[in-house]
Protein backbone atom coordinates (compact mmCIF):
# COMPACT_ATOMS: atom_id res chain seq x y z
CA UNK A 1 0.00 0.00 0.00
CA UNK A 2 1.28 3.14 -1.00
CA UNK A 3 3.00 4.74 2.02
CA UNK A 4 1.31 8.60 2.94
CA UNK A 5 3.89 11.38 2.48
CA UNK A 6 3.61 13.86 5.62
CA UNK A 7 5.85 16.40 3.91
CA UNK A 8 3.89 16.74 0.89
CA UNK A 9 0.82 17.05 3.47
CA UNK A 10 2.21 19.65 5.26
CA UNK A 11 3.19 21.69 2.14
CA UNK A 12 -0.80 20.57 0.82
CA UNK A 13 -1.70 22.43 4.39
CA UNK A 14 0.53 25.62 4.37
CA UNK A 15 -0.50 26.05 0.24
CA UNK A 16 -4.02 26.32 1.49
CA UNK A 17 -3.99 28.73 3.90
CA UNK A 18 -2.10 30.94 1.64
CA UNK A 19 -4.88 30.33 -0.69
CA UNK A 20 -7.13 31.49 1.50
CA UNK A 21 -5.59 34.77 2.47
CA UNK A 22 -4.96 35.57 -1.05
CA UNK A 23 -8.42 35.39 -2.09
CA UNK A 24 -9.42 37.38 0.92
CA UNK A 25 -7.57 40.09 -0.52
CA UNK A 26 -8.92 39.52 -3.77
CA UNK A 27 -12.27 39.86 -2.40
CA UNK A 28 -11.28 42.93 -0.56
CA UNK A 29 -10.33 44.79 -3.55
CA UNK A 30 -13.09 42.77 -6.01
CA UNK A 31 -15.37 44.92 -3.17
CA UNK A 32 -13.70 48.30 -3.28
CA UNK A 33 -13.55 48.06 -7.21
CA UNK A 34 -17.35 48.18 -6.92
CA UNK A 35 -17.62 50.56 -4.38
CA UNK A 36 -15.17 53.34 -5.83
CA UNK A 37 -16.18 52.94 -9.43
CA UNK A 38 -20.35 53.01 -8.58
CA UNK A 39 -19.68 55.74 -6.79
CA UNK A 40 -18.02 57.89 -10.12
CA UNK A 41 -20.28 56.47 -12.42
CA UNK A 42 -22.70 58.10 -10.51
CA UNK A 43 -20.91 61.28 -10.43
CA UNK A 44 -20.32 61.49 -13.71
CA UNK A 45 -24.01 60.68 -14.54
CA UNK A 46 -24.99 63.88 -12.52
CA UNK A 47 -22.48 65.73 -14.33
CA UNK A 48 -23.74 64.86 -17.94
CA UNK A 49 -27.49 65.32 -16.67
CA UNK A 50 -26.25 68.92 -15.78
CA UNK A 51 -24.91 69.65 -19.18
CA UNK A 52 -20.82 69.12 -18.27
CA UNK A 53 -18.63 66.62 -17.62
CA UNK A 54 -17.14 65.80 -13.74
CA UNK A 55 -13.18 66.03 -12.97
CA UNK A 56 -11.44 62.73 -13.12
CA UNK A 57 -14.78 61.06 -14.80
CA UNK A 58 -13.14 58.33 -16.80
CA UNK A 59 -14.49 55.04 -15.38
CA UNK A 60 -15.31 51.40 -16.55
CA UNK A 61 -18.83 52.58 -17.70
CA UNK A 62 -17.87 55.17 -20.11
CA UNK A 63 -18.60 53.12 -23.23
CA UNK A 64 -21.68 52.47 -21.54
CA UNK A 65 -23.31 55.32 -23.21
CA UNK A 66 -22.04 54.58 -26.57
CA UNK A 67 -24.94 51.94 -26.52
CA UNK A 68 -27.91 54.16 -25.41
CA UNK A 69 -29.53 52.91 -28.78
CA UNK A 70 -29.56 49.35 -27.61
CA UNK A 71 -32.77 47.90 -26.52
CA UNK A 72 -33.28 45.14 -24.78
CA UNK A 73 -33.54 42.67 -26.75
CA UNK A 74 -30.54 43.39 -28.62
CA UNK A 75 -28.91 43.42 -25.36
CA UNK A 76 -29.72 40.07 -25.12
CA UNK A 77 -28.30 39.02 -28.63
CA UNK A 78 -25.05 41.09 -27.84
CA UNK A 79 -24.24 38.82 -25.14
CA UNK A 80 -22.98 35.98 -27.98
CA UNK A 81 -24.92 35.31 -31.03
CA UNK A 82 -25.64 31.30 -31.43
CA UNK A 83 -28.52 31.36 -28.98
CA UNK A 84 -31.52 33.56 -30.48
CA UNK A 85 -33.99 31.15 -29.55
CA UNK A 86 -33.29 31.48 -25.58
CA UNK A 87 -33.08 35.62 -25.94
CA UNK A 88 -36.22 36.04 -27.86
CA UNK A 89 -38.00 33.63 -25.34
CA UNK A 90 -36.14 36.46 -22.40
CA UNK A 91 -37.00 38.84 -24.12
CA UNK A 92 -40.63 38.09 -24.63
CA UNK A 93 -40.85 37.01 -21.07
CA UNK A 94 -39.11 39.74 -19.00
CA UNK A 95 -41.25 42.56 -20.25
CA UNK A 96 -44.20 40.93 -18.76
CA UNK A 97 -42.26 40.67 -15.86
CA UNK A 98 -41.18 44.24 -14.77
CA UNK A 99 -37.07 43.54 -15.34
CA UNK A 100 -36.85 45.33 -18.90
CA UNK A 101 -40.37 45.41 -20.13
CA UNK A 102 -39.75 49.41 -19.27
CA UNK A 103 -37.70 50.19 -22.98
CA UNK A 104 -34.76 51.57 -20.52
CA UNK A 105 -33.23 48.45 -18.84
CA UNK A 106 -31.28 47.87 -22.38
CA UNK A 107 -27.73 48.96 -21.70
CA UNK A 108 -26.71 52.68 -21.45
CA UNK A 109 -30.05 54.27 -20.78
CA UNK A 110 -29.95 57.65 -21.02
CA UNK A 111 -30.12 59.41 -17.39
CA UNK A 112 -33.73 60.34 -16.52
CA UNK A 113 -35.08 57.69 -18.57
CA UNK A 114 -33.95 54.40 -17.48
CA UNK A 115 -30.89 52.90 -15.31
CA UNK A 116 -27.50 52.95 -16.42
CA UNK A 117 -25.60 49.53 -16.69
CA UNK A 118 -22.67 48.37 -18.21
CA UNK A 119 -22.30 47.04 -21.67
CA UNK A 120 -23.98 44.85 -22.66
CA UNK A 121 -21.58 42.67 -24.63
CA UNK A 122 -19.57 42.02 -21.63
CA UNK A 123 -16.37 43.48 -23.27
CA UNK A 124 -13.49 45.54 -21.25
CA UNK A 125 -13.82 49.33 -21.07
CA UNK A 126 -12.32 51.36 -19.21
CA UNK A 127 -9.62 51.87 -16.28
CA UNK A 128 -10.21 49.86 -12.93
CA UNK A 129 -7.77 49.56 -10.97
CA UNK A 130 -8.59 47.93 -8.25
CA UNK A 131 -10.69 44.97 -10.21
CA UNK A 132 -7.27 44.72 -11.99
CA UNK A 133 -5.53 43.84 -8.91
CA UNK A 134 -8.79 41.29 -7.66
CA UNK A 135 -7.79 39.74 -10.68
CA UNK A 136 -4.23 39.70 -10.18
CA UNK A 137 -4.36 38.79 -6.97
CA UNK A 138 -7.17 35.70 -7.76
CA UNK A 139 -4.67 34.21 -10.42
CA UNK A 140 -1.61 34.56 -7.46
CA UNK A 141 -4.28 32.80 -5.18
CA UNK A 142 -5.38 29.87 -8.07
CA UNK A 143 -1.36 29.32 -8.62
CA UNK A 144 -0.89 28.50 -4.68
CA UNK A 145 -4.41 27.06 -4.43
CA UNK A 146 -3.30 24.07 -7.25
CA UNK A 147 -0.29 23.81 -5.56
CA UNK A 148 -1.94 22.94 -2.71
CA UNK A 149 -4.13 20.68 -4.10
CA UNK A 150 -1.66 18.96 -6.13
CA UNK A 151 0.86 18.28 -3.03
CA UNK A 152 -2.37 16.93 -1.40
CA UNK A 153 -2.82 14.54 -4.48
CA UNK A 154 1.22 13.53 -4.07
CA UNK A 155 0.94 12.91 -0.21
CA UNK A 156 -2.04 10.41 -0.86
CA UNK A 157 -0.73 9.00 -4.10
CA UNK A 158 -4.37 9.19 -5.48
CA UNK A 159 -6.46 12.05 -7.03
CA UNK A 160 -7.47 14.24 -4.01
CA UNK A 161 -11.62 14.02 -4.00
CA UNK A 162 -11.89 11.34 -1.50
CA UNK A 163 -13.49 13.11 1.37
CA UNK A 164 -15.73 16.37 1.96
CA UNK A 165 -12.05 18.08 2.72
CA UNK A 166 -11.02 17.26 -0.76
CA UNK A 167 -14.07 17.86 -2.95
CA UNK A 168 -14.74 21.51 -1.20
CA UNK A 169 -10.96 22.70 -1.92
CA UNK A 170 -10.80 20.99 -5.38
CA UNK A 171 -14.58 22.49 -5.95
CA UNK A 172 -13.33 26.35 -4.83
CA UNK A 173 -10.26 25.72 -7.38
CA UNK A 174 -12.21 25.44 -10.54
CA UNK A 175 -15.11 28.28 -9.26
CA UNK A 176 -12.16 30.32 -9.53
CA UNK A 177 -10.20 28.60 -12.18
CA UNK A 178 -13.59 28.83 -14.44
CA UNK A 179 -13.84 32.58 -13.56
CA UNK A 180 -10.97 33.48 -14.35
CA UNK A 181 -11.10 31.87 -17.80
CA UNK A 182 -14.68 33.36 -18.97
CA UNK A 183 -12.53 36.77 -17.88
CA UNK A 184 -10.60 36.38 -21.16
CA UNK A 185 -13.14 36.91 -23.36
CA UNK A 186 -15.94 38.78 -21.51
CA UNK A 187 -15.73 41.24 -18.40
CA UNK A 188 -17.62 39.66 -15.81
CA UNK A 189 -14.87 41.42 -12.96
CA UNK A 190 -18.48 42.45 -11.55
CA UNK A 191 -18.79 39.02 -10.28
CA UNK A 192 -15.50 39.15 -8.54
CA UNK A 193 -17.27 40.09 -5.37
CA UNK A 194 -19.58 37.22 -5.02
CA UNK A 195 -16.97 34.23 -6.58
CA UNK A 196 -14.11 35.67 -4.51
CA UNK A 197 -16.06 35.61 -1.66
CA UNK A 198 -17.63 32.21 -2.07
CA UNK A 199 -14.15 30.57 -2.70
CA UNK A 200 -12.76 32.33 0.46
CA UNK A 201 -15.86 30.78 2.64
CA UNK A 202 -15.72 27.20 0.58
CA UNK A 203 -11.78 27.51 1.59
CA UNK A 204 -12.63 28.50 5.10
CA UNK A 205 -15.50 25.71 5.70
CA UNK A 206 -12.73 23.11 4.19
CA UNK A 207 -10.56 24.25 6.85
CA UNK A 208 -12.19 24.49 9.59
CA UNK A 209 -15.75 22.45 9.60
CA UNK A 210 -14.84 19.73 7.05
CA UNK A 211 -10.69 19.05 7.53
CA UNK A 212 -9.56 15.50 7.49
CA UNK A 213 -5.77 14.51 7.08
CA UNK A 214 -4.46 12.40 4.12
CA UNK A 215 -5.41 9.06 3.95
CA UNK A 216 -6.11 6.23 1.84
CA UNK A 217 -9.32 5.77 0.27
CA UNK A 218 -12.18 3.49 1.46
CA UNK A 219 -12.53 0.30 -0.96
CA UNK A 220 -15.47 1.70 -2.52
CA UNK A 221 -13.87 4.51 -3.98
CA UNK A 222 -10.84 2.77 -5.13
CA UNK A 223 -12.25 2.89 -8.77
CA UNK A 224 -11.30 5.05 -12.21
CA UNK A 225 -15.09 5.77 -11.74
CA UNK A 226 -14.05 8.06 -9.06
CA UNK A 227 -12.10 10.16 -11.35
CA UNK A 228 -14.80 10.36 -14.37
CA UNK A 229 -17.77 11.08 -12.13
CA UNK A 230 -16.72 13.31 -9.27
CA UNK A 231 -14.51 15.67 -12.01
CA UNK A 232 -17.76 16.26 -14.01
CA UNK A 233 -19.38 16.87 -10.78
CA UNK A 234 -17.12 19.38 -9.07
CA UNK A 235 -17.10 21.10 -12.77
CA UNK A 236 -20.80 20.72 -13.00
CA UNK A 237 -20.69 22.54 -9.36
CA UNK A 238 -18.35 25.03 -10.18
CA UNK A 239 -20.91 26.51 -13.07
CA UNK A 240 -23.93 26.40 -11.16
CA UNK A 241 -22.01 28.54 -8.26
CA UNK A 242 -21.06 31.03 -11.10
CA UNK A 243 -25.09 31.22 -12.54
CA UNK A 244 -26.23 31.66 -8.63
CA UNK A 245 -23.71 34.90 -8.22
CA UNK A 246 -25.28 35.61 -11.64
CA UNK A 247 -29.14 34.90 -10.21
CA UNK A 248 -28.89 36.96 -7.06
CA UNK A 249 -27.42 39.95 -9.53
CA UNK A 250 -30.41 39.70 -11.45
CA UNK A 251 -32.86 40.15 -8.89
CA UNK A 252 -30.81 43.13 -7.26
CA UNK A 253 -30.82 44.77 -10.91
CA UNK A 254 -34.04 43.64 -11.94
CA UNK A 255 -35.79 45.42 -9.03
CA UNK A 256 -33.35 48.82 -9.44
CA UNK A 257 -34.55 48.96 -13.16
CA UNK A 258 -38.41 48.70 -12.07
CA UNK A 259 -37.92 51.16 -9.16
CA UNK A 260 -36.13 53.82 -11.99
CA UNK A 261 -38.64 53.40 -14.37
CA UNK A 262 -41.44 53.82 -11.68
CA UNK A 263 -39.12 57.30 -11.31
CA UNK A 264 -37.61 56.64 -8.23
CA UNK A 265 -34.23 56.93 -7.21
CA UNK A 266 -30.94 55.40 -8.68
CA UNK A 267 -29.31 53.75 -4.41
CA UNK A 268 -27.39 51.18 -6.11
CA UNK A 269 -24.27 53.29 -7.86
CA UNK A 270 -22.18 49.94 -7.37
CA UNK A 271 -25.44 48.02 -9.88
CA UNK A 272 -23.97 50.62 -13.12
CA UNK A 273 -21.37 48.01 -13.46
CA UNK A 274 -23.18 45.38 -13.87
CA UNK A 275 -25.08 44.56 -17.45
CA UNK A 276 -29.06 44.71 -17.07
CA UNK A 277 -31.45 42.01 -15.77
CA UNK A 278 -32.18 40.42 -18.98
CA UNK A 279 -28.35 40.26 -20.17
CA UNK A 280 -27.85 38.06 -16.53
CA UNK A 281 -30.55 35.86 -16.98
CA UNK A 282 -29.75 34.97 -20.72
CA UNK A 283 -25.73 34.27 -20.01
CA UNK A 284 -27.06 32.52 -16.73
CA UNK A 285 -29.58 30.09 -18.90
CA UNK A 286 -26.60 29.69 -21.05
CA UNK A 287 -24.26 28.54 -18.41
CA UNK A 288 -26.80 26.37 -16.71
CA UNK A 289 -27.61 24.34 -19.91
CA UNK A 290 -23.83 23.66 -20.11
CA UNK A 291 -23.72 22.21 -16.20
CA UNK A 292 -27.19 20.87 -16.43
CA UNK A 293 -25.49 18.51 -19.20
CA UNK A 294 -22.71 17.73 -16.71
CA UNK A 295 -24.83 16.67 -13.81
CA UNK A 296 -27.21 14.70 -16.08
CA UNK A 297 -23.63 12.69 -16.87
CA UNK A 298 -23.00 12.71 -12.68
CA UNK A 299 -25.65 11.14 -12.47
CA UNK A 300 -25.18 8.59 -15.10
CA UNK A 301 -21.59 7.77 -14.28
CA UNK A 302 -22.90 7.70 -10.56
CA UNK A 303 -25.41 5.03 -11.75
CA UNK A 304 -23.15 2.91 -13.61
CA UNK A 305 -20.09 3.18 -10.69
CA UNK A 306 -23.37 1.98 -8.27
CA UNK A 307 -23.82 -1.10 -10.26
CA UNK A 308 -20.25 -2.14 -10.38
CA UNK A 309 -19.23 -1.45 -6.52
CA UNK A 310 -22.64 -2.81 -5.15
CA UNK A 311 -24.84 -4.98 -7.83
CA UNK A 312 -27.45 -2.34 -8.66
CA UNK A 313 -27.54 1.32 -10.78
CA UNK A 314 -29.97 2.87 -8.12
CA UNK A 315 -30.89 1.92 -4.52
CA UNK A 316 -32.48 5.61 -3.46
CA UNK A 317 -29.56 6.30 -1.02
CA UNK A 318 -30.08 9.65 0.37
CA UNK A 319 -27.31 11.10 -1.66
CA UNK A 320 -28.63 9.01 -5.09
CA UNK A 321 -32.12 11.19 -4.18
CA UNK A 322 -30.70 14.91 -3.14
CA UNK A 323 -28.74 14.17 -6.81
CA UNK A 324 -31.66 13.57 -8.46
CA UNK A 325 -34.02 16.39 -6.70
CA UNK A 326 -31.11 18.50 -7.92
CA UNK A 327 -30.88 17.61 -11.35
CA UNK A 328 -35.18 17.74 -11.49
CA UNK A 329 -34.68 21.78 -10.35
CA UNK A 330 -32.19 22.72 -12.54
CA UNK A 331 -34.26 20.57 -15.47
CA UNK A 332 -37.56 22.40 -14.52
CA UNK A 333 -35.74 25.69 -14.82
CA UNK A 334 -34.60 25.12 -18.08
CA UNK A 335 -37.80 23.64 -19.34
CA UNK A 336 -40.11 26.59 -17.53
CA UNK A 337 -37.62 29.16 -19.01
CA UNK A 338 -37.37 28.07 -22.70
CA UNK A 339 -41.16 26.59 -22.90
CA UNK A 340 -43.21 28.41 -20.31
CA UNK A 341 -42.26 31.75 -20.53
CA UNK A 342 -40.76 31.64 -16.86
CA UNK A 343 -38.21 34.28 -17.29
CA UNK A 344 -37.24 37.18 -15.34
CA UNK A 345 -37.37 37.21 -11.33
CA UNK A 346 -38.98 33.86 -11.40
CA UNK A 347 -36.32 32.22 -13.51
CA UNK A 348 -33.81 33.45 -11.03
CA UNK A 349 -35.60 31.98 -7.79
CA UNK A 350 -35.70 28.96 -9.72
CA UNK A 351 -31.81 28.57 -10.72
CA UNK A 352 -31.02 30.00 -6.74
CA UNK A 353 -33.25 26.67 -5.74
CA UNK A 354 -31.22 24.68 -7.51
CA UNK A 355 -27.82 26.23 -5.76
CA UNK A 356 -29.64 25.61 -2.32
CA UNK A 357 -30.41 21.95 -3.24
CA UNK A 358 -26.67 21.17 -4.23
CA UNK A 359 -25.42 23.29 -0.90
CA UNK A 360 -28.12 20.75 1.05
CA UNK A 361 -26.61 18.04 -0.59
CA UNK A 362 -23.06 18.30 -0.34
CA UNK A 363 -23.16 19.53 3.29
CA UNK A 364 -26.52 17.92 5.56
CA UNK A 365 -26.68 15.07 3.82
CA UNK A 366 -23.19 14.34 3.80
CA UNK A 367 -22.86 15.17 7.54
CA UNK A 368 -25.92 14.06 8.95
CA UNK A 369 -27.74 11.12 6.63
CA UNK A 370 -25.74 7.65 6.84
CA UNK A 371 -25.95 5.67 3.73
CA UNK A 372 -23.45 3.78 1.43
CA UNK A 373 -22.25 7.02 -0.14
CA UNK A 374 -21.05 8.31 3.35
CA UNK A 375 -17.75 9.64 2.41
CA UNK A 376 -17.38 12.82 4.43
CA UNK A 377 -14.48 11.35 5.99
CA UNK A 378 -15.46 13.61 9.49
Amino acid sequence: MFQINETFAAYSELFMLLAAGTYTVAFLAFAWDMATSGGRTARADAARSEGRRAPGARDASSAAWAERALEPAAAAAAVGSGTGAAASSADAGTAGNGTAGNGTAGEGAVPGAGAVVADPGLAYTGTRRAARTGVALSVLGLAIHAAGVLTRGLAAGRVPWGNMYEFCTTGALLVVAVFLVVLIKRDLRFLGTFVLGLATVMMVAAAVSFWTPVGHLVPALQSYWLIIHVSIAVLSSALFTLTFSMAVLQLIQGRREARIAAGGADRGGFMRLVPSALTLETLAYRINTIAFVGWTLTVMFGAIWAEKAWGRFWGWDTKEVWSFVIWVVYAAYLHARATRGWTGARAAWLSIVGYACLIFNFTVVNMYFSGLHSYAGL
